[in-house]
């Protein structure tokens, strides 16, 4: 029985997949008016949504998971390579200015690290070595979790970081777009969101890119609304680094107090510029000093410290 090689064994796993199946009624596509391909690829897209709705009972309690550690000053890690990689990277750092987040709360790595986020690093999402020394130098702890990213869902980078953080004791979440994935498997919390074959044959960062950077918004975003990092639908820690985003503080506040100019001005003067902060001084009438234990006490909660300062 003639032996198989692992170009051939890797050659059979990617037959398996949706996400790199060939669809012959597309293959003259290039052949298209330029508005029909881009109303063929709009239309590929709009089916994105609903393939994340199926998993959102999954998405939730991986969400919830990840709340309770962080909760505890635990961090969120991501890790993937290639666009599964730089889409962890991206979500991970938009949190510091959206959330103020601190330094490495919210951890993005890639296989092939930094320069990977630019050109191809090759041969580095075959190495689950990689990744785990990748993960060595954060030393996890049981308050940590650790979302593998891979559309293929077999990522060897992904799969060895989720294998890794799990045998550390880390909460671990794999997010794949295939059924059956290794990546699931591997993963206390697995979801899969199957958004289908792509428009270009095995072009993950179409469909299953706009599907893993729906979901890992919602990872990140709801995460922070569950640590009180928002009140209501306002980034009340947004932290305000430039002129656009001081601009966007002043704004939060006003929508928060209905206060005016002037006595918002005060406020955030009397804050150091924490929006947070400045909201309670206005609406609970308590200086800036009290402002920041009540919030400090209520564990950076907005609504349990005004709560607080009323009783």
């Amino acid at each position: 029985m003639a032996s198989t090689s692992p170009s051939d064994d890797l050659r059979a796993q990617l037959d398996s997949l949706t996400t790199e199946a060939f669809r012959p009624e597309l293959a003259d596509i290039d052949r298209l008016p330029t508005l029909d391909l881009a109303r063929l690829m709009n239309g590929e897209d709009a089916g994105v949504p609903a393939a994340v709705a199926a998993q959102l009972p999954r998405i939730a309690a991986a969400i919830d998971a990840v709340a309770e550690r962080m909760a505890r000053g635990g961090r969120l890690v991501y890790a993937g390579a290639g666009t599964a990689g730089r889409l962890g990277v991206l979500d991970a750092s938009e949190c510091p200015p959206t959330f103020n987040t601190t330094p490495g709360q919210v951890v993005g790595v890639i296989a092939g690290g930094p320069e990977a986020m630019v050109t191809s690093v090759e041969g580095a999402e075959d190495s689950p070595e990689l990744a785990v020394r990748d993960l060595e130098g954060l030393a996890l702890t049981a308050d940590d979790s650790v979302v593998g990213v891979s559309a293929s869902g077999r990522t060897p980078y992904a799969v060895g970081a989720v294998e890794y953080a799990r045998a550390r004791g880390a909460l671990t979440v794999g997010l794949a777009c295939n059924r059956g994935s290794a990546l699931a498997a591997a993963a206390e919390h697995g979801i899969e969101v199957v958004v289908g074959p792509e428009l270009l044959t095995g072009s993950t960062r179409l469909k299953a890119g706009t599907a893993q950077k729906l979901v890992l918004n919602m990872l990140s975003t709801i995460t922070m609304v569950r640590l009180g990092k928002t009140y209501g639908n306002l980034m009340v820690d947004v932290r305000a680094s430039n002129e656009k985003l001081r601009a966007r503080s002043r704004r939060i506040v006003s929508l928060a107090t209905g206060a005016d100019e002037e006595e918002i001005e005060a406020a955030l003067a009397a804050t150091d510029g924490e929006v947070k902060h400045a909201i309670l001084v206005l609406l609970a009438g308590v200086d800036g000093l009290s402002a920041a234990r009540l919030l400090e006490e209520s564990g950076g909660h907005l609504r349990a410290a005004l709560a607080a300062a009323a009783r």
